[in-house]
């Protein structure tokens, strides 16, 4: 499974749990930008050596 479908499945999970629990409305919609926002927002946080880096050991895989 790739990396991007486990966040797909993680953010679908998210998506889910949140309306079970907080039902429609606005506070459901903050919950699921927070979600899917805050790896972004780390990511953007990085320098530039950080981000290739990062991009260097998703290429090789992490613990290989």
């Amino acid at each position: 499974m790739s990396p991007v479908q486990k966040y797909a499945i993680g953010a679908g999970a998210a998506v889910l749990l949140s309306l079970m629990i907080f039902g429609t409305g606005f506070v459901t919609l903050l919950v699921v930008l927070g979600v899917v926002a805050a790896p972004v927002i780390g990511y953007l946080m990085l320098d530039p050596s950080q981000r290739e880096r990062l991009k260097r050991a998703r290429k090789r895989g992490i613990g290989r």
